[in-house]
C-alpha cells in the first residue's frame, strides 16, 4: 500500500489531483485510516489513475472519464481513442496552419501595396490550344476552396491520360470560369495540353482554349495557396499600365515538385485597354 503522497509520485500527479478525484468518485483510495484519515492506495489502482489521465488528455470530461471507465475500457480501445484524437489534431493543425498563411499572404499584400512593380510583367497574344481536361466545382476562388478540388482533378486527369497512353504536349494550364448558378461558386478546370482528338472512352474532356489576344503574365514562385501577393502585385500593374483585367487569370505550371516551395507558376491574366 502507498500513501497518497507516494502513490503521486509514482504516478506523476499531485496529491491535489488525487483528492479530487477522491472527492467526485472517479479514483478513490483503497482504503482510509478511520483515525487519521489518510488515504493509501494499491499498486493495482495505477493502471486506473493512468487511463484517467490518458482520457483526460484526449479531451474527455471527468464526467466523461467516469463514465468510460465505468464500461472499464481496455488498452486496445485507448490506443484506438488516441488514434483517432491525433488524427483530429492534425486536421485542427493542418486547418490553423492553412488559416494562418492566408493572414501572412494578406499581411505581405498590405505590407506590398505602395508598390506597383515595373518589371517581370510582360503582355503578349497567346495562341489557341488543345488539352485534355477535367473540370469540377468549387465554393469560391479562395486558395483554401480551389485547392483540394484542383489536387483531386490532376490526380484524376494523369491517371486517366496515362491509361489512354496520351502524353502531355506542354504544361499543364488551370483555368477558371463563373458556375453557372453564380452564389460565388467558380468552375475549376484541371488541364494539359495534349495532340490527341476527343474520345468518350479515355474519361476526360478535350477541348481548344480560345486565343487570348492580350494577357498580362507574371512569375510565381512557391504554393498556390500563397499565390496572392503575386496577384495583387499583378492587379496594380494592370492598373498602373490602363489596362483592365477580362476574366480570371490562367496558371500555367512551369516547373513542378512534391514540395509545393520549389513550384514556379505563370500567372496569364487576359486584359483589355482601359478604353475598352
Amino acid at each position: 500500500m502507498f500513501s497518497i503522497g507516494e502513490f503521486a509520485r509514482h504516478g506523476r500527479v499531485s496529491v491535489r489531483m488525487l483528492r479530487h478525484y477522491d472527492a467526485i468518485g472517479l479514483l478513490q483510495p483503497a482504503c482510509v485510516d478511520p483515525v487519521t484519515g489518510y488515504r493509501f492506495y494499491r499498486a493495482g489502482q495505477l493502471a486506473d489513475l493512468n487511463r484517467v489521465i490518458a482520457l483526460k488528455e484526449l479531451g474527455f470530461s471527468l464526467q466523461q472519464v467516469q463514465a468510460i471507465l465505468g464500461d472499464r475500457v481496455s488498452a486496445a480501445e485507448l490506443r484506438g481513442m488516441l488514434r483517432l484524437r491525433q488524427a483530429e489534431i492534425r486536421a485542427q493543425i493542418d486547418a490553423e496552419t492553412t488559416r494562418l498563411n492566408r493572414v501572412e499572404a494578406r499581411l505581405l499584400t498590405i505590407e506590398d501595396e505602395a508598390r506597383t512593380p515595373v518589371d517581370g510583367v510582360i503582355v503578349k497574344r497567346l495562341p489557341v490550344v488543345r488539352v485534355a481536361e477535367l473540370a469540377g466545382p468549387a465554393a469560391g476562388y479562395e486558395p483554401d476552396a480551389i485547392t483540394p478540388v484542383i489536387q483531386s482533378l490532376y490526380c484524376d486527369l494523369w491517371g486517366l491520360m496515362a491509361a489512354a497512353g496520351v502524353a502531355a504536349a506542354g504544361p499543364a494550364v488551370a483555368y477558371y470560369r463563373d458556375a453557372p448558378d453564380g452564389d460565388g461558386a467558380i468552375v475549376v478546370h484541371a488541364a494539359v495540353p495534349v495532340t490527341t482528338a476527343a474520345d468518350p472512352d479515355h474519361g476526360f474532356s478535350v477541348t481548344n482554349l480560345p486565343e487570348i489576344e492580350r494577357a498580362a503574365m507574371i512569375i510565381h514562385h512557391g504554393r498556390m495557396d500563397d499565390v496572392l501577393v503575386t496577384g495583387q502585385a499583378l492587379a496594380r500593374w494592370i492598373d498602373a499600365n490602363g489596362y483592365r483585367s477580362a476574366g480570371y487569370a490562367r496558371e500555367v505550371t512551369l516547373e513542378w515538385s512534391a514540395d509545393p516551395d520549389t513550384w514556379v507558376t505563370e500567372l496569364q491574366q487576359p486584359i483589355t485597354t482601359a478604353g475598352g
